[in-house]
Order: C-alpha cells, then sequence, then structure tokens
C-alpha cells in the first residue's frame, strides 16, 4: 500500500503527485532544489518538500529516486530531458520504475500501475514527469490518474500516521543532508490482515 507520496515539487507531473497525495490524505514529501526553485518560480509552501543543498535539479532528482520504494513517470511523446535522467537513473539504482506515456492512459494503464505497485510492494512512491510547460495539462492527468488508482478508503489509517520528513527519517540534522551525509530508513511494514 502507498503510505507516502513524493517528488521534486516542479510544475506538472510533479504537483500532479503531490496534489493527489493531499487530496487523498496520504503522507507527501520529497527533495526540491535549494530555494524552492521550479519553473514557475518558488515552489508553493503548501507542499511539504526539503530543500536539497544546491539548486540543481539534477541533485534533487537523484535524492528522490533513492528515497522511493519505486518511481512513475508520466510523459508527452518522447522521453527526454529530466524525464530521461529520472528513468536513468532508477535503473542504475536498480529501482522499479513505470514509465506511462499520457497519451496512453486508462484503463489498462490504471490496471498496470496497480499491478506493478503490489508486485514491488510500493509504499514510497516518487511521482516524476514531464512539466507543465512541456506538457501542458499535465498536472491534472496526473492528479486525477492517482486519484482513481488510489482510493482514499485505503488511506483511513495512514491519514492518522505521520511519516517523518526525510531528516527524521535518517535521524540526522538538516545541516548533515544538505552536505550528502543522510541515508535511508526503511519504513515500518503493516502487518497483514
Amino acid at each position: 500500500m502507498i503510505r507516502r507520496i513524493i517528488s521534486g515539487g516542479q510544475t506538472g507531473a510533479d504537483r500532479g503527485g503531490l496534489d493527489a497525495a493531499i487530496e487523498l490524505g496520504i503522507a507527501h514529501g520529497g527533495w526540491c532544489p535549494k530555494g524552492r526553485r521550479a519553473e514557475d518560480g518558488e515552489i508553493p509552501a503548501r507542499y511539504a518538500l526539503t530543500e536539497t543543498a544546491g539548486r540543481s535539479y539534477r541533485e534533487r532528482t537523484d535524492l528522490n529516486v533513492r528515497s522511493s520504494d519505486g518511481t512513475v513517470i508520466f510523459y508527452r511523446g518522447r522521453l527526454e530531458g529530466g524525464s530521461r535522467r529520472t528513468a536513468d537513473t532508477a535503473r542504475k539504482e536498480g529501482k522499479p520504475r513505470l514509465l506511462v506515456r499520457i497519451e496512453h492512459m486508462g484503463e489498462a494503464v490504471e490496471s498496470e500501475f496497480r499491478a506493478w505497485v503490489a508486485e514491488h510492494r510500493i509504499e514510497v512512491l516518487n511521482v516524476a514527469g514531464n512539466r507543465e510547460s512541456r506538457a501542458p495539462g499535465i498536472q491534472q492527468l496526473v492528479k486525477r490518474f492517482l486519484l482513481r488508482v488510489l482510493p482514499p478508503k485505503a488511506y483511513e489509517a495512514a491519514e492518522k500516521t505521520r511519516l517523518p520528513a526525510e531528516g527524521e527519517a535518517a535521524g540526522l540534522p538538516l545541516a548533515a543532508e544538505a552536505e550528502g551525509k543522510y541515508r535511508r530508513t526503511p519504513l515500518r511494514r503493516r502487518p497483514q490482515r
């Protein structure tokens, strides 16, 4: 069961993932560039993100892939730019990844997503993909997709459980995070019923 959705907070797919998490009451977070940098200026404060030491999109991309159990990448047309880097990083890190072309979204892709989440036991999902300027409307498409595949009733317990922020999970002060001295702490698994 997905207990947390993370992303880099960029316009488009990233924010669609965070918006869905907020609406469903699922914990959310992730890494964003220093200064909360995005193509439209500063990432809004409503998104609970942790800033990296630098302003590079690459650093936050790599950290979000490493901090998750799997990454779903939503894109239009060809996989390129930051979306391609995210897919390459997931492959290099040995992390599950699912590529979703928004032109093909529908019931078959929704079923494929659910099966992928179950197969890889995804609890922390990294949502990535095109920014809004590259694929206008993608933010709303991603949000609606996730609202369909992640029904709110499944998350009643998750709403009551506060997951620690990245620095808290690692038990390190934010200064140590900024220096890149962090480790991933496994999430506690729920007992099967």
